[in-house]
């Protein structure tokens, strides 16, 4: 099968890259308290649980010889209980652990969202909503079990193992360097592995992100897939991703696998080396006897001191893990934010409307110029019709008003204030925008039009409805204003999704209102009882118009002629029309 743009895997450091422990313990410092106090309860849990062998030596070698059931049962209920206490310090941790976690989780997930929202555009269109998608879900739910057990694991791990240590030294010196004989042999595994778990999981993330990119971009072109009877193709692209996705993580599984094997198999080592080595010197007068109750307490020590071990290994599996996921993480909160407020930006104050463009050039690549020495000077009030052939500059020139990008030379002023100086969202406050592509949220057709004007009223609403022609074909459902609507407005055609963005733009109430194809999937009679509201509604208001029908265009003050990224005409109606030039030319359908 053909290769397609989903193969293609993102490229990142490819070592394990240390830094990333810092930058995760900003988000830990808020709840340090926390987990010191839930670190404390472990290491209690821990240092209880550690009693039980040493008591049992002493049940073994005095008790029981003695026949003392006194002190046998006093140790036997001492056991009991404290195994209790540790099960129920080792609960509330984890109860404790388990909320700290979550609220770290939702602390990270609106960081990333914070982010996405201050991204320009050229993020957006330069990569798969999919790949976008699975850093704010997928990565950060992989944070979840580091977080709430991990960190805290780690640190009971290091104390049990040290605590474990000093009994099995206090028991017997020369059985302790028995067990840790099996130690290095465990070191150079771990090292030796360690590259090549951390390259299998970055490759497993690689690929599940390229399938949750094709499964959102097959879903949200449904529609079209249907259409042009593709459903085979893109079903071959879906199970080849499916394949290559189900390998890395089996490969990243069976390498992850090999680790605890190789601990346990150690682990038994040991225990089997103590245990020769114990009945060999038990009663051996060599400095001192093993007695049968030592064996069996330090063997109890030994199954404890392989236990973190263990855990060190699988927090490190996690680590390594994790490790790749928080990486993409990381790399989409340093995406560079182009479009951003200076320095001791200023609030734009309540405007006018007085739209100047001084020289403006602008290009999306370098050596690509988009728009070359754009000028121009509008007063308030004034409506600008901007039409031209397809790729000629005409939304380029809107969006570099609304800040969605910034010029590289010249400048953009609006009451005499150049917007670089400006809030971004004092900006867009006052300038209203209805784009070609109109877009519903999930919810009621009232929620969506009153979505960039929260404060606003039923009866405004109902008011911006009427003006745009979409108040008759709401009350006609049957819940009218309180309709739900799907994400993206399914279930309405597209020209009833056109309308009542329009009534969500104008409720904003703008003092210039940008209007790029808007009336594009309205029918002529709709468009005629639109623009009689249409023109109540520019009255004192500074517009700018991309459209491509004549109706919507000839009425404006002025209409700007942009070809090749440049104002090649500019003037009324009329006035384009006697020059007989590229204007005239459109007009004609020549």
């Amino acid at each position: 099968m053909a290769r397609n743009k989903f193969d293609t895997d993102e490229e990142i450091e490819q070592k394990l890259n240390l830094r990333i422990i810092p930058r995760m313990l900003r988000w830990i410092k808020p709840y340090a308290w926390w987990m010191v106090l839930a670190c404390v309860i472990m290491l209690v849990a821990s240092g209880i649980s550690l009693i039980s062998p040493y008591l049992i030596r002493m049940a073994i070698d005095l008790a029981i010889p003695a026949a003392d059931y006194n002190l046998l049962i006093k140790i036997s209920v001492f056991i009991v209980v404290t195994t209790l206490f540790a099960r129920i310090l080792l609960a509330a941790k984890l109860r404790l652990m388990t909320r700290v976690a979550q609220k770290i989780i939702v602390t990270i997930r609106k960081e990333v969202f914070t982010k996405l929202q201050a991204l320009p555009f050229t993020y957006f269109d330069s990569r798969p909503h999919g790949k976008i998608l699975i850093r704010v879900v997928n990565y950060v739910n992989s944070l979840s079990d580091l977080l709430s057990n991990g960190v805290i694991q780690l640190i009971s791990d290091l104390f049990t193992l040290v605590v474990i240590v000093c009994f099995m030294l206090a028991i017997d010196v020369r059985l302790t360097l028995v067990c840790m004989a099996v130690l290095p042999v465990l070191l150079i595994v771990l090292v030796s592995m360690k590259k090549k778990q951390h390259e299998a999981w970055k490759q497993e993330s690689y690929k599940r992100s390229n399938l949750t990119a094709y499964l959102s971009e097959s879903l949200n072109g449904m529609k079209i897939t249907q259409s042009f009877a593709r459903e085979r193709v893109n079903q071959g692209i879906f199970n080849e991703l499916c394949d290559k996705c189900k390998k890395v993580w089996i490969r990243a599984v069976n390498i992850n696998n090999i680790i605890w094997p190789i601990v346990d198999n150690l682990s038994t080592m040991g225990v089997a080396l103590v245990y020769m080595a114990g009945i060999a010197w038990l009663g051996d007068g060599m400095g001192g006897t093993v007695t049968v109750g030592t064996l069996v307490a330090f063997t109890g020590y030994i199954w404890r001191f392989w236990m973190p071990i263990q855990n060190l290994g699988n927090f490190y599996n996690s680590m390594v893990t994790t490790g790749a996921y928080v990486e993409r993480i990381f790399e989409l909160l340093d995406e560079p934010e182009d479009i951003t407020d200076r320095d001791g930006a200023k609030e734009l104050p309540p405007i006018r409307g007085h739209v100047t463009f001084d020289h403006v050039n602008f290009s999306y690549e370098k050596g690509n110029p988009i728009l070359k020495d754009v000028n121009f000077n509008i007063t308030p009030g004034t409506s600008v019709a901007i039409v031209g052939p397809t790729g000629a500059g005409k939304t380029t020139i809107v969006n570099l008003l609304t800040r969605f990008y910034n010029p590289d030379e010249g400048k953009i002023l609006i009451d005499g204030l150049d917007i670089q100086d400006l809030q971004i969202k004092s900006i867009r406050k006052q300038v209203g925008v209805m784009l070609q592509d109109s877009f519903l949220f999930s919810g009621t057709i009232m929620e969506n039009i009153r979505y960039g004007r929260l404060d606003a009223t039923d009866e405004e609403c109902m008011a911006a409805a009427k003006t745009v022609m979409a108040h008759e074909f709401i009350t006609a459902f049957p819940d009218g204003y309180n309709t739900k609507v799907t994400a993206n407005g399914g279930g309405l055609s597209q020209g009833q999704k056109q309308l009542i963005s329009f009534a969500r733009v104008l409720l904003s109430d703008p003092r210039i209102l940008i209007l790029d194809e808007a009336t594009s999937s309205v029918d002529t009679q709709t468009e005629k009882a639109l623009q009689k509201g249409l023109d109540e509604l520019l009255k004192g208001r500074t517009s700018f118009i991309i459209a491509h029908r004549l109706s919507t265009i000839r009425n404006s003050d002025i209409i700007f002629f942009v070809d090749h990224g440049e104002i090649v005409e500019r003037g009324n109606h009329k006035e384009l029309m006697a020059l007989n030039g590229n204007y005239a030319a459109l007009v004609n359908g020549v």
